[in-house]
C-alpha cells in the first residue's frame, strides 16, 4: 500500500474536449513504481497501434516516481509519446523543477488526449486546470521570451514549471524540443513536434502540497547517506567544477571525439572549447535541478554590443552541455568558444534538439563539399567547416523551410540523404543523430539497440572505455553487458533519478529508499521489474515497425578509427544478431 497514495493519481486532459478529470490507478504503480514503468503502460494504453505521430491520437504521457521530492538527485520528469522521427517510442527526460511540482501537484501522471483547434496553454493548478489562449503566443521568435509572458501572467504559488515549444514545434519539426525552466529541455525524438500538433504552446504546473514519510528517522539516514554521497564523491564534483564539458579534452585525447561529421575522431581545437576554457573564460552561472545538491548546470555568459553605439552591451545567459557542445563544435569544425555559443543561443531560441541540429548540419556541409548540393539548395550559403556564420544563417532556414532542401534536413539526416545522397555518411542510429562518442562498437551498438536510441541508455561508450580496451568481448559477452545495464536503468527512471547518480543508487539503497516510500521490493525483484519494463518498450517499438533485421548503419563509423582502433563491421552486426536472440528468449 503506498503511503503517498497521491502517487496513484493520473490526471487526464482531453484537449479537444477541453475536459479534466483524475483516475486512481495504485495497481499500476505498486506493480511499475512510476516515471518510465507506469509511462509505458500508459503509451500502451492511449497510443493506438500505428497512429500518426503528429496526430490528434497521439498521447503524451509525463510521469514521476516516488522518490521524486523526497531524495537528492531524484529529479527527472519522463516522457513518452510515439516520435514523430523515430516513427516508433519516443521518451525524453529532462531535469529542473518540473518533477517536484508534478509531485507536489498531486498526481504521478499526466496523459495529455486529443488536439485543440486554436493554440491554446495548460496551467495546471493542484487538482485545476485551465485552458489558456495561445494565439498571441504562437509564431513567437523566442521561446524564452514566451515563457516570460506566461511567468507574468500566471502567478500561483508553490514549485512551478513551465514547460514550451519554439517555432521548431510551431512548425512540427520532428526534432523540436521542449524547453523548461529556460535551461533544460525535453530534446530528443520530437516531444516539440507533438506538442505543436496539439497546438499546445506550453505547460504550466503549480504544486503546493507536501510528501509524507513513514518513519523520519529511517528517512534521515538514507536521506544523509545518498547527500553525502552526492556531495563528496569525484564523479559529482567534476559535474559541479566543469560540468559535462569535462568530456571534451579526455574523448579528444583518445581518439573519441566526432569531428566535421566523423571525417575525424581528433579535433585540432578542442582545447578551445573545453569545459576547462568555459569556466576560465565564460561561466557565468551555476544552476541545480530542484532537490539536487550537484548544480551540474553550467550558464555561460556572453557579453556582446548592443547595436551600433560603443557603450551598451547585452549579456546573454546560454547553457552548454557537452551534447549540444560536441554537435555544434567539434561536428562543424567550429573551434570559436563566441560563435559556438551563439549557436547554442540559436537552437535553444527556436527550441530545436541541438544534437540532431548539429550532426543535420554536418552532413550538409560535407554534401556540399562533395558536389551533391549546392549554393542553391542551400539559398546561397556556403556551408563551411569552422564558419559558424554560415550555420546561423542555416538554422532559422531549416524552420521556416523555404525551399525542398530545408524541408528535407526539417525531417532528418536520414530523409535528407536518402533524396541527396550521402547515406554513408548520415549519421544516425534508428533515424535518431548520433550522440558524441566515438568511443568503439559498444557506443554505435548501444545507441542502435537502445529503446529510445539514446547514449544514455546502456552507457555503451562507457563499456568502450572501461572494458574493450583491455579486452575483447564476444558479441553475446557484448549483448549481453549492453542489455543489463540498460535494464538496470529501466529502474533508475521509473524512480525519475538523474543517471549522474547511478553508482550513488544501487539496488540495495534503491530498495531501502523505496520502502521510506511505502514500497516493498527486494534488490532481486528490482533487477526481474527493469527487464520487464524492457521487454514492454521493445514491445511498443516492434508494434511500431522497428526490426533489428532491417536496419542501416553509417559506413563512416567503419571509416574512421575510434579510441579503440577501426571497429569491425562483422562484428557489430553479430553482436546485434545476438542482441535479437536474447530479446527473443534465445541462448
Amino acid at each position: 500500500m503506498l503511503k503517498d497514495d497521491t502517487l496513484a493519481n493520473v490526471l487526464y486532459v482531453d484537449l479537444s474536449k477541453k475536459q479534466f478529470w483524475v483516475e486512481k490507478r495504485p495497481n499500476l504503480f505498486d506493480k511499475y513504481i512510476g516515471g518510465v514503468g507506469v509511462g509505458i503502460q500508459l503509451l500502451h494504453e492511449e497510443c493506438p497501434n500505428g497512429c500518426d505521430a503528429l496526430g490528434a491520437q497521439n498521447p503524451i504521457i509525463l510521469a514521476v516516481g516516488p522518490l521524486n521530492g523526497l531524495f537528492p538527485v531524484a529529479s527527472k520528469t519522463i516522457t513518452l509519446f510515439k516520435s514523430p522521427h523515430s516513427g516508433n517510442l519516443g521518451e525524453s527526460h529532462a531535469g529542473g523543477r518540473s518533477a517536484i511540482a508534478i509531485r507536489l501537484a498531486g498526481y504521478g501522471a499526466i496523459v495529455i488526449r486529443g488536439a485543440s483547434e486554436i493554440p491554446l496553454y495548460l496551467t495546471i493548478d493542484n487538482n485545476q486546470v485551465h485552458f489558456r489562449d495561445a494565439s498571441a503566443l504562437w509564431g513567437m521568435r523566442s521561446v524564452i521570451t514566451a515563457g516570460r509572458v506566461i511567468r507574468g501572467k500566471e502567478t500561483a504559488a508553490g514549485f512551478r514549471t513551465i514547460m514550451r515549444i519554439g517555432r521548431a514545434g510551431e512548425k512540427l519539426i520532428p526534432y523540436a524540443g521542449v524547453a523548461t525552466e529556460t535551461y533544460r529541455h525535453f530534446g530528443r525524438l520530437g516531444l516539440g513536434a507533438v506538442f505543436g500538433s496539439k497546438k499546445l504552446k506550453a505547460l504550466v504546473i503549480s504544486g503546493k502540497g507536501s510528501l509524507p514519510v513513514s518513519d523520519p528517522k529511517s528517512y534521515q539516514k538514507i536521506y544523509d547517506e545518498i547527500y553525502q554521497a552526492a556531495v563528496n564523491t569525484s564523479a559529482m564534483k567534476k559535474y559541479h567544477d566543469l560540468g559535462t564539458p569535462e568530456n571534451v579534452l579526455p574523448l579528444n585525447k583518445i581518439g573519441a571525439l566526432p569531428t566535421r561529421n566523423l571525417k575525424d575522431a581528433q579535433f585540432e581545437g578542442a582545447s578551445q572549447i573545453s569545459g576547462e576554457t568555459f569556466a576560465e573564460h565564460y561561466l557565468g552561472r551555476r544552476l541545480a535541478c530542484a532537490h539536487c545538491p550537484v548544480a551540474c548546470i553550467h550558464l555561460a555568459a556572453l557579453r556582446e554590443p548592443y547595436g551600433d553605439e560603443d557603450f551598451f552591451y547585452k549579456t546573454s545567459m546560454i547553457a552548454y552541455d557537452y551534447e549540444p557542445l560536441y554537435a555544434m563544435g567539434p561536428m562543424l569544425g567550429i573551434s570559436d568558444a563566441r560563435g559556438l555559443l551563439k549557436l547554442l543561443e540559436k537552437v535553444d531560441e527556436v527550441a530545436l534538439d541541438a544534437m540532431s541540429t548539429g550532426v543535420i548540419l554536418a552532413w550538409a556541409t560535407e554534401a556540399q563539399e562533395q558536389g551533391l548540393i549546392s549554393e542553391k539548395e542551400t539559398s546561397g550559403i556556403n556551408l563551411s567547416w569552422g564558419d559558424y556564420t554560415s550555420y546561423l544563417k542555416a538554422i532559422p532556414l531549416i524552420v521556416e523551410q523555404p525551399n525542398d532542401f530545408y524541408q528535407a534536413l526539417a525531417r532528418g539526416v536520414v530523409h535528407a540523404a536518402s533524396i541527396y545522397g550521402g547515406m554513408d555518411f548520415a549519421l544516425a542510429f534508428g533515424k535518431n543523430e548520433m550522440p558524441g562518442y566515438h568511443t568503439g562498437p559498444a557506443a554505435h551498438i548501444g545507441a542502435f539497440i537502445a529503446t529510445r536510441h539514446h547514449h544514455c541508455d546502456n552507457a555503451g561508450y562507457s563499456v568502450d572505455q572501461k572494458v574493450l580496451v583491455k579486452e575483447k568481448l564476444t558479441p553475446r559477452e557484448l549483448a549481453e553487458t549492453l542489455l543489463k545495464e540498460e535494464r538496470w536503468r529501466q529502474i533508475l527512471t521509473s524512480l525519475a533519478i538523474c543517471f549522474f547518480a547511478r553508482d550513488i543508487y544501487k539496488p540495495d539503497l534503491v530498495s531501502r529508499a523505496l520502502q521510506i516510500a511505502g514500497f516493498d521490493i527486494a534488490p532481486e525483484d528490482l533487477h526481474r521489474l527493469g527487464e520487464e519494463i524492457h521487454s514492454e518498450k521493445y514491445r511498443f517499438k516492434f508494434r511500431e515497425g522497428f526490426s533489428l533485421d532491417d536496419y542501416h548503419l553509417p559506413k563512416r563509423i567503419f571509416e574512421t578509427p575510434s579510441a579503440v582502433g577501426v571497429l569491425d563491421e562483422k562484428y557489430v552486426r553479430q553482436t546485434i544478431e545476438q542482441v535479437k536472440q536474447i530479446l527473443a528468449g534465445r541462448k
